[in-house]
Formats: C-alpha cells, sequence, structure tokens
C-alpha cells in the first residue's frame, strides 16, 4: 500500500507493508494446527502404560492357588482376590500382570457388592451363580467402575481385563442398545488409560472395528470354536495382540484337533491357550512354544 505525506510542503510517496487481519488470522490457525498436530503426535507415541506385543505368551488363572512359575509374558489375575505383595512378586521376575474385574456384571461376592443401587442390577447371567446384569447406563455403576481402576492402579496391576462388555448382545433385563455399549466400552477404556492402566476388550466381537483404537489388546473366548476368529484381525492388523481361550474337551483330548488348533493360532498370530472354563489351572495347553 503506498501513503502520501507532505514534508516541507511537498508530497512524497511512501510504500508501506501491512498484514491484513485475514492473514494474521491463517498464520494463528496455521500454528494451531501444528501445535495440535505436535500434540496428537507426541499422545501417538506415549509409552506411559504397558502396550503388550502381538505375539505374547500369558497365563489366565481366577480361582484356586495361584501358580505363578510359568514362563510367561503376562499374568492375568484376579483383581479383588490377589494381594497387592502377589503382583509385586510376579512383576520382579518381569511379568506383567493384568488384572481381572466384571465391569458388566454384579457378583454377590465382590467386596463392594453393597455400593450398587437395587436399580443398577438387572437379570441373571445363564451358568453363573450369584450374577446379574448391570444398568451400563446408570452413574452409580460407572462410579463404582472408577473405584475398581483405582484399586487396580493402587495395587500395582500394569492393566486390566474388564469382563462382560457385551451385555447389550445378551438379555440383561435393561432396553441396552449398541451405541449404549460402546459409549461404555469407551468410558472404560478411557478411564483405565486416565489412570495409565492397559485395558484389553473382553469378547464384544461385533463392536471390534469400533473399539479396536481405544483398547490395547483382546482377550477372546472360544473363537475357534465358534468359527468368529476373523472378527479379531483388526487387533492384529493394528498390532494389538490377542489373548484365546478355548474350553472345548476335544481341543484337549485329540491331539490332531489341537495340532490344528495351534495352527491355525499361529498362523493367525494369537496366543491361545486350552484351559479348563473354571480358570482355575487344573490343567493348561499353550499354542505358543515356551
Amino acid at each position: 500500500m503506498t501513503l502520501k505525506y507532505f514534508l516541507l510542503g511537498m508530497p512524497v510517496l511512501v510504500a508501506v507493508s501491512f498484514t491484513s487481519c485475514q492473514e494474521i488470522n491463517n498464520v494463528d490457525e496455521q500454528t494451531s494446527d501444528q501445535t495440535e498436530d505436535s500434540s496428537n503426535q507426541e499422545s501417538s507415541k506415549d509409552p506411559s502404560w504397558y502396550k503388550p506385543a502381538v505375539g505374547v505368551r500369558w497365563q489366565w488363572q481366577l480361582q484356586k492357588t495361584l501358580d505363578i512359575n510359568y514362563n510367561v509374558d503376562i499374568y492375568d489375575i484376579d483383581l479383588f482376590d490377589t494381594s497387592k505383595e502377589t503382583i509385586a512378586t510376579l512383576q520382579s521376575t518381569g511379568k506383567k500382570v493384568i488384572c481381572y474385574f466384571s465391569a458388566g456384571s454384579y457378583e454377590d461376592w465382590r467386596d463392594d457388592e453393597n455400593q450398587f443401587n437395587e436399580a443398577d442390577k438387572g437379570a441373571k447371567l445363564d451358568d453363573w451363580e450369584g450374577e446379574r446384569w448391570l444398568d451400563i447406563r446408570s452413574s452409580n455403576v460407572r462410579r463404582i467402575m472408577t473405584k475398581r481402576l483405582d484399586l487396580a492402579k493402587e495395587k500395582g496391576c500394569d492393566g486390566v481385563e474388564p469382563d462382560n462388555m457385551d451385555g447389550y448382545q445378551n438379555n440383561p433385563g435393561f432396553n441396552l442398545t449398541a451405541n449404549d455399549q460402546l459409549d461404555y466400552n469407551r468410558f472404560i477404556a478411557t478411564e483405565s488409560h486416565q489412570r495409565l492402566l492397559s485395558v484389553g476388550l473382553k469378547n464384544d466381537l461385533d463392536q471390534v472395528a469400533k473399539l479396536v483404537s481405544y483398547f490395547d489388546f483382546s482377550v477372546n473366548e472360544q473363537c475357534f470354536e465358534y468359527d468368529e476368529c476373523d472378527l479379531l484381525k483388526p487387533f492384529i492388523d493394528a498390532g494389538k495382540p490377542v489373548l484365546n481361550a478355548e474350553y472345548n474337551s476335544k481341543y484337549r483330548n485329540n491331539t490332531n484337533t489341537r495340532n490344528n488348533l495351534c495352527n491355525q493360532s499361529v498362523n493367525m498370530q494369537f496366543s491361545t491357550l486350552i484351559l479348563p472354563i473354571a480358570l482355575d489351572d487344573s490343567y493348561r495347553d499353550s499354542c505358543l512354544t515356551p
């Protein structure tokens, strides 16, 4: 822009450069975008909670006296029944500890069972005495689950396995929708990460594609028996392990059947165990070599 000034009565033309408001705004937006991109990059590189690798070796035991001597990378154990000292002992040998609790069901034997309102409790779980589905929309249920995550953090767990994360696909006694389940599962994952806890998606196969980015691994039961394992492929594609357990006695009693299962599992890069449904360590076969 050129402005005209008068110096000693004579007009003088002066060229002056101004930055327009739009140009300033553009610079601000670019700076903001760069800051946001940098923040996102830092977040994606955040190593502050445990992120297990594909093909990780694991042991899953929720009942009876815990055998701490397996040559594995991960122990998946009960949050309430395992002491802080046992968790520390496992970790002292280089193992990571995932702590199990039910995020979608009420269990009448847990220490915090009296904190649930009657309205929080729905229909009984088939084949599981003392358990009832929870209304995952309830603010009280969510408050209790955050306290369970606090307990996991206090005990020193490296991560958590919240169970019964697919109530909407069952008959929970509430009119739960797929969106209700997505919202709740994302809530659990976010709260876990805020406490720097790794978190696994338990089953809920139909929502894997929408949840894989929120979770660090998957815990699955019987996907080979029911021919559902392909639904878990997004975890492997994302570099996140699938910890699978099979219970059918045919895998235990028939060598050829077990070998076929393990060949499929290894080809899919799953970490598959053949276990008793009671998860009491009465027997254990692994498709991964020690």
